[in-house]
């Protein structure tokens, strides 16, 4: 058997392979848009791709199942619940799909959404005892897939999370303790609130330690799995449609180098402006209006969270990041780039009338304002669970930055405002935004909350 784990750590996202050497046939299972790599392994391998599971209509990625069936002629696999524009191929519980020795079989397991399947993998198909499961967002390393997300229309979380309870309770916990866990996601991922690192499992270790498997009564589980859930990015709706949909293909050559004057005639047309250089280079100077969702970090889900998938965008990125950052805007379906500007220091030394810097405070200066004859707004952009382990500002204003972009209305325009978060970096994006929405006194705090809840320094004699 041929089996292998891709692991994108912006997204927090695994897909498979899983191939039976002798017949050369393989199935990818969650594949990402950009399916180069698992062409290129199954080249390597002397693999012909003759399937493409997707566990149930993400709702943070786009998958890359169109591309897969483009490239291969494979079929398309969905729970027999899935409803899609493009032709699939129903997976009903207990069905077995032979590669020829290693052997697939699928089990049904909705709450995550409704269509949701998991996938045991046997390394011979008269194994007694599965090698792995792969559990998409039915069960995770430490959690289980949440069951309130906007990707299943219709059907409300506790009708959802009736049905995880006995997905997971029932069905996955009656496996073999030795069987594999290979989920979908991993620590990071908004699918989930408690998500280890690891990227593998047991049946056994995660009867033993999360705390979704042990036993208990449905309505304990639904009130635990639901509870603390941080805000969905706004971009969740979107790619959960989006891959029900016979959409556009991923085009690896789409991106290309913009001239300054079309550059130019882009901004003039209401271009958004992605920048995407870090904090640090942002601050220091960039075009009036941008907004910085740093590469170094995780860029696909912020720029989901504060861009909107119908602006047309235009990115400065890093030096020779370019194309990499218009990848990660379409692996979340954000096709809109018109663009990237190279040499970005060049360039905004040539448009240093439209260059700004942004203002950002440390800790001894925020404590300094707030004592002042007119304090600022506080605007504290980290999670409920962050604020409630870390502590927080008195009288700070708390929008999570998934919030913020519907919740701007609730920001005062006529006093200053600075952001917070944990450590500076999402502070940066949100200052940025609210900036590009025309909020004209913004400044984001240094170090973040971690700077501001170490000890004021003592006054000089």
């Amino acid at each position: 058997m041929f089996f292998a784990q891709y692991y994108l750590d912006c997204l927090s996202q695994a897909s498979y392979m899983i191939a039976d050497e002798r017949s050369g046939q393989a199935v990818v299972v969650d594949p990402r848009r950009d399916v180069s790599e698992y062409l290129a392994d199954a080249r390597t391998h002397g693999l012909t791709v003759v399937g493409v599971i997707n566990t149930h209509f993400h709702a943070d990625f786009v998958a890359g199942h169109l591309e897969l069936a483009d490239s291969t002629g494979a079929w398309i696999g969905y729970g027999s619940r899935a409803e899609t524009e493009y032709p699939i191929r129903k997976l009903a519980e207990g069905e077995r799909i032979t590669l020829g020795d290693v052997a697939l079989e699928i089990m049904e397991t909705p709450g995550h959404t409704p269509e949701s399947i998991s996938v045991l993998v046997y390394e011979h198909g008269d194994d007694t005892v599965p090698y792995g499961v792969l559990t998409g967002d039915a069960l995770f390393i430490g959690d289980v897939g949440r069951p309130d997300l906007l990707a299943s229309v219709g059907v409300t979380a506790e009708e959802l999370g009736a049905m995880l309870h006995d997905s997971v309770q029932n069905k996955l916990m009656a496996l073999p303790d030795e069987v594999r866990v290979f989920p979908a996601h991993g620590a990071g991922s908004a699918c989930g609130k408690s998500l280890s690192t690891e990227k593998r499992s047991t049946i056994g270790a995660q009867r033993a330690t999360n705390y979704a498997c042990a036993p208990m009564s449905r309505d304990t589980f639904v009130a635990l799995v639901t509870a603390g859930q941080p805000a969905a990015p706004g971009y969740f709706a979107y790619d959960a449609e989006l891959n029900r949909k016979n959409r556009d293909r991923y085009d690896a050559a789409a991106a290309r180098s913009l001239s300054r004057a079309e550059f130019a005639e882009l901004r003039r047309s209401d271009a958004v402006v992605v920048d995407a250089r870090s904090p640090q280079d942002f601050a220091a100077g960039h075009l009036r209006g941008a907004v910085n969702v740093p590469a170094d970090g995780r860029f696909a889900e912020q720029a989901g969270t504060v861009l909107d998938p119908g602006d047309e965008l235009v990115v400065i990125a890093p030096e020779n990041r370019e194309e990499e950052v218009v990848t990660r805007l379409a692996r979340i379906g954000f096709d809109r780039v018109a663009g990237y500007l190279r040499d970005p220091e060049d360039a905004l030394e040539e448009l240093a009338d439209e260059v700004t810097a942004a203002s950002r405070l440390t800790a001894a200066q925020l404590r300094a304002a707030l004592a002042g004859e007119h304090p600022p707004v506080v605007v504290d952009v980290r999670t409920c669970g962050e604020r409630e382990a870390d502590g927080f500002i008195d009288d700070a204003l708390h929008i999570p930055l998934s919030e913020l972009p519907r919740r701007t209305d609730e920001l005062p325009t006529d006093r200053p405002l600075v952001v917070h978060c944990a450590g500076g970096h999402r502070s940066s994006i949100a200052a940025s935004l609210l900036r590009h929405r025309g909020f004209g006194d913004v400044s984001d705090v240094l170090g973040g909350h971690a700077a501001l809840s170490q000890p004021a320094a003592p006054a000089a004699d």
